[in-house]
């Protein structure tokens, strides 16, 4: 990084301090540990002098013991793309108005819980539904170990309440699908033909000034070998757009040849890959009572809200748990 011409090559350089991000993510946390047992060996030789320092060593223990499970659970995240940003679509389901309004909920919280932790977030696409909610939405989380925490989240995600669009107060089950990609480089092994890929250009819609709604200047690409369609309508140029849209397509791709990497790896143990775009994998619950439980690692939280706020964290290290449990 000290290199004159360092910064010759935009896209090298940010992918140079991606990885030096999540290099240190790892060094310190454990630095901090092996620190903190010489320092506990010391505060314990000299506690057996010091009744008052004795009583610091049961707290002491217990903190190590806390950034020693944490560090166990980041060596979980081991999978030759956990390192990786990640690219995060929501998709409303079954459910009408309410499933709009639940997927743009799960947008906020996926926000809230990238801001809390530091990382980056840029929503490369959105569909605004006309009466609330959103139709769709890709955002990009990058930081250290983005992808390996968030892969997880692929899947069904239910919601039950009391619906705020039924004038009659009826109780409403709503779905939202969300899709975790890694985002790769160009430099990455994914062959991606001209002709396996259609382009279409629209106008794009939601907010952003006159200029976006007057010229064609979103990318839809469909990727007809597998059926995979990606959108982007973040930029005003329509050339940059279509660039987004080819890494959106590019992640979508490297995410099914390691789905087929597990699918091989899951086989040596007889059994099936839990993550599945499709497969129910959360339940949220507003009524009759607040609660928020993992339908695969039987985590449960009580408090919907503080759930929805980002707080899911437990959800995540839940799931690297059970997967290496599985395996």
């Amino acid at each position: 990084m000290a290199a004159p011409d360092f910064w010759n090559n935009q896209e090298k350089a940010r992918q140079v301090v991606a990885d030096l991000k999540g290099l240190k993510a790892v060094l310190r946390p454990l630095e901090e540990v092996l620190k903190g047992g010489d320092d506990l060996a010391a505060l314990m030789e000299m506690a057996q002098e010091d009744d008052d320092l004795a009583t610091e060593v049961p707290g002491e223990l217990e903190r190590i013991g806390q950034a020693v499970d944490a560090l166990e659970t980041k060596a979980l995240l081991s999978g030759p793309l956990d390192a990786n940003a990640a690219l995060l679509t929501i998709n409303a389901r079954d459910g009408g108005t309410d499933a709009n309004d639940w997927a743009e909920m799960l947008l906020r919280m996926y926000l809230n819980w990238a801001k809390e932790n530091d990382y980056q977030t840029e929503v490369l696409d959105r569909q605004d539904n006309e009466e609330a909610g959103i139709n769709s939405a890709t955002v990009a989380v990058r930081g250290p170990m983005a992808y390996g925490y968030l892969k997880g989240e692929s899947g069904m995600h239910r919601l039950v309440r009391i619906s705020p669009f039924n004038s009659e107060g009826k109780r409403q089950t709503s779905f939202a699908a969300v899709d975790v990609s890694p985002e790769v480089s160009e430099q990455c092994d994914i062959e991606i033909r001209d002709e396996d890929v259609e382009e279409q250009v629209f106008r794009a819609s939601g907010p952003g000034g006159q200029h976006v709604n007057k010229t064609s200047s979103a990318v839809r690409l469909i990727h007809h070998p597998t059926g995979i369609a990606v959108a982007c309508q973040s930029e005003r140029s329509q050339h940059k757009n279509r660039t987004t849209a080819l890494k959106m397509l590019r992640a979508r791709l490297a995410r099914i040849e390691e789905e087929k990497r597990e699918a091989e790896q899951a086989a040596k143990y007889n059994q099936m890959p839990k993550v599945g775009f499709g497969s129910q994998i959360r339940n949220y619950f507003l009524h009759p009572d607040q609660r928020v439980k993992d339908a695969r690692t039987g985590h449960a939280e009580t408090s919907f809200h503080n759930v929805l706020d980002g707080h899911i964290q437990e959800f995540l290290d839940a799931y690297l748990r059970y997967r290496a449990g599985k395996q």
